[in-house]
């Protein structure tokens, strides 16, 4: 193997290691409480997030 292939072979391994380690110490998301797609730009409140602060 070549050093680019076991570099590449690496950026890999460690990447579905952290999305696994992140998926396993996350909290689900409820989507119950996400704002619908659908209501993108329609005034409705956001929940979180810089958007949602006053100004």
């Amino acid at each position: 193997m070549t050093q680019q292939t076991t570099l590449r072979i690496a950026f890999w391994a460690v990447l579905v290691a952290f999305l696994a380690w992140d998926y396993t110490h996350s909290a689900p998301v409820d989507l119950r409480y996400e704002a619908p797609l659908i209501a993108a730009g329609s005034g409705q409140a956001s929940q979180g997030g810089h958007c949602s602060m006053p100004d």
